[in-house]
């Protein structure tokens, strides 16, 4: 009977987040299949590829996507509500909520706690997703499988606790990436009919556009986990092993040059030099022009000063 109960808990932690949180246990990193079933059968349901076949628009879509849905995580889940390296409104810091978590990577919330935790415990026994700790695939994927991945430590985020909608979508986080599939699903459906020269329907470009394009948008985002403290250059000597990755800040929109963002959290910016490309710091900088945001902490003038001498030092020696 008690694991029939554990079971049902597990399910409705599917739809709410806080479902039996006064039985969670938060410290513990065994596997609970139950609670990442959801995770599994996203992976399966990109298969549904080799039957709906693709077409130049749903890719497109899947890219359109993923992309905005990282600057979303990038930009917002993590520079915004883990850092708060800028100010917005609160219509700005719902909708980027929002779409941030039809990234299927949980609440905003929930993200920035983990995120603060793994700052303070870098590469440390208590940084639940570091590679050092537990090897690549643990770090990439294993972590959030256990009920201490699972865990929210609402300490870590009382700056937020105050907005309730904020809050709702925490708790309710499975919400936004089911209606977003939906809305995708319907969209497909409408351009069959009304667009048929553009060869999509509804179940193509919900695989595309949501199952294969949350799916590689997850990849790519823990891969700051699971490679950028193992693969790359350092240009700092942080207390971590933190790396600066060209390819993985492609990927994820500047998030790459980590071993800038562990030296200064701080910045709004983590490309620290000009030919250090940080997409993400772009697109901040236009919706500060438009007044969306507004206050982006800067580089400061001493790291930049020890970047440039870090950087002509480098070039001596090499």
């Amino acid at each position: 009977m008690t694991r029939i109960n554990s079971w049902l808990t597990n399910i409705l932690r599917w739809f709410d987040s806080e479902a039996g949180s006064d039985h969670l246990n938060a410290a513990s990193r065994d596997f609970n299949w139950v609670r990442v079933l959801p995770f599994i059968m996203l992976h399966l349901a990109c298969f549904m590829a080799l039957f709906t076949g693709t077409s130049a628009f749903a890719l497109g879509f899947a890219i359109a996507f993923f992309v905005v849905r990282m600057f979303a995580i990038t930009g917002f889940y993590h520079r915004y509500f883990s850092h708060k390296t800028f100010k917005t409104s609160r219509t700005a810091q719902f909708l980027f909520a929002l779409l941030g978590a039809s990234a299927a990577q949980r609440g905003p919330l929930w993200w920035a706690a983990h995120h603060r935790h793994h700052h303070q415990h870098s590469d440390r026994e208590q940084d639940l997703h570091s590679p050092h700790q537990g090897g690549f695939w643990w770090s990439h994927v294993g972590w959030f499988t256990c009920d201490e991945g699972f865990a929210m430590d609402e300490r870590r985020v009382r700056d937020w606790l105050k907005f309730p909608e904020l809050r709702f979508i925490n708790r309710f986080d499975a919400l936004v990436p089911a209606a977003a599939a939906v809305i995708i699903f319907g969209l497909g459906e409408a351009l069959a009919s009304w667009a048929p020269g553009l060869g999509t329907n509804g179940l193509q470009l919900l695989t595309w556009g949501f199952f294969i394009s949350t799916v590689a948008l997850f990849h790519a985002t823990v891969s700051i986990n699971s490679l950028s403290h193992v693969w790359g250059k350092r240009r700092f000597e942080t207390s971590d092993d933190s790396r600066n990755n060209a390819w993985l800040a492609l990927i994820t929109l500047g998030e790459g040059w980590h071993n800038n963002h562990h030296r200064w959290p701080q910045s709004a910016r983590q490309g620290f030099r000009w030919y250090e490309i940080d997409m993400t710091w772009y697109g901040l900088w236009l919706l500060a022009r438009l007044g969306i945001i507004w206050d982006l902490n800067p580089i400061p003038p001493h790291i930049q000063e020890e970047t440039r001498e870090l950087d002509r030092k480098r070039r001596y020696h090499s």
